[in-house]
């Protein structure tokens, strides 16, 4: 299930970066074992998977906890997860991708390529009678606008005006990158949305592929991630990690346990079904500047470090108030600073007390799937866990408490 202590130690000394000064061998996997399996039990959380990596090689897998509430099957590294949002860093490569070979440009009109958000509307508010009150936006969405959520596209679940607008216009089950109105001009404020929902449409629009099949061949199959995919193939459904919901009473309650039918359309935003093994293998690329574990180069080291600058100049991100509290409690990685977004990543310009290192980058899936990339200190890291709601009190626990054991090893 996880390493032993002497592979631990080895892989710190073949690593030759920082790591090897902020892991000691003795107590590093004793001590994240220990909060992982205990952390599960204090927090009563079904199961978690957690793993760390420098650009080269696992420092450590963890896995603990039952696959489901009834067949007591453990989860082990290689289980099944719904990353939701965890897709957007993948789908924001894509669109790199896409910009380094001259397909589309970072400044031009999405319009270009995706004509039915040539004419978008700024939602103001809604009069007397509930009627929304639109204006046309008076600058078109870019693609920079949509990786930075900047573009004023915007998921309900943080923004009230949506959930009064989406209660009087239904978006149907299923719907990839709903056409709605803008919450704010392009490039004036930051709020999570479907920015790269409508990436995800773009890559396809303009590669001619499906993005499950732009992503096989030119991300996920290059990096070995075999167990990447939009859906969970049937003979790998016993590897899948059941889903729970809180309850008003605090308890949390398994979701049905049934194999996920094959989507209909690709969400750039969300969708992705992935392993921590897997998803470490991207991070892994990123920590290389955009080399694949091979020949294969993902992305150009310049790009690279564009998805690792501040790209949102002196707009803050990365906190939301929940109006679905069902889905979601409020949003504040790192209480007491103004962190910032690049082109597919929080970006914390200090450092997090007793963890990642500033200019870290970072991300999550609404289930409670979280990671960082420290390319200071040459680590990345990824923690899973598969109920809602996101940033759950007890979840925000576990990743606390998981990060501090990183960064205290030995």
């Amino acid at each position: 299930m996880q390493l032993t202590r002497r592979q631990f130690g080895a892989g710190l000394a073949a690593a030759a970066t920082p790591v090897s000064r902020i892991f000691a061998a003795p107590a590093g996997i004793a001590g994240m074992d220990v909060t992982l399996r205990d952390g599960i039990a204090r927090h009563k959380i079904p199961c978690v998977t957690a793993m760390v990596a420098t650009a080269d090689k696992t420092l450590y897998s963890g896995a603990f906890g039952k696959r489901d509430a009834d067949s007591g099957i453990d989860v082990t590294p290689d289980s099944i997860f719904a990353i939701a949002s965890m897709t957007k860093a993948i789908t924001s490569t894509a669109a790199m991708q896409m910009v380094e070979r001259g397909k589309v440009t970072l400044e031009e009109p999405v319009a270009k390529h995706l004509p039915e958000l040539a004419k978008l509307d700024v939602l103001e508010g809604f009069d007397e009678a509930g009627k929304p009150k639109l204006r046309p936006a008076s600058k078109p969405v870019t693609l920079k606008h949509l990786l930075t959520h900047t573009s004023g596209f915007a998921y309900d679940t943080w923004d009230q005006s949506m959930v009064k607008y989406n209660a009087l216009h239904p978006v149907p089950p299923g719907t990839v990158a709903p056409l709605t109105p803008l919450i704010f001009e392009p490039g004036t404020r930051w709020q999570y949305g479907t920015g790269l929902d409508w990436t995800g449409k773009l890559v396809e629009a303009v590669s001619g592929q499906t993005l499950e099949a732009y992503f096989q061949t030119n991300i996920l199959e290059p990096l070995g991630m075999k167990d990447t995919k939009f859906s969970v193939p049937e003979e790998k459904f016993s590897r899948l990690v059941s889903v729970y919901q809180r309850q008003s009473t605090g308890e949390l309650k398994q979701n049905p346990r049934t194999l996920p039918a094959p989507p209909k359309a690709f969400n750039g935003g969300g969708g992705l079904y992935s392993t921590a093994g897997d998803y470490v293998r991207f991070l892994q690329m990123i920590l290389r500047k955009g080399a694949g574990p091979g020949k294969d180069r993902i992305l150009q080291a310049r790009t690279v470090e564009l998805m690792s600058s501040n790209q949102t100049g002196n707009i803050a991100a990365g906190r939301l108030k929940t109006y679905r509290p069902d889905r979601s409690a409020d949003v504040d990685f790192h209480a007491g600073f103004a962190d910032r977004y690049t082109y597919g990543f929080l970006l914390n310009p200090v450092a997090y007390e007793g963890g990642r290192s500033a200019g870290s980058l970072a991300w999550a899936g609404i289930n409670n799937t979280f990671y960082w990339i420290d390319a200071r200190k040459g680590i990345c890291a990824t923690i899973m866990m598969q109920f809602l709601p996101f940033v759950d009190a007890e979840a925000m626990g576990l990743l606390r408490e998981f990060e501090r054991a990183v960064y205290s090893a030995g």
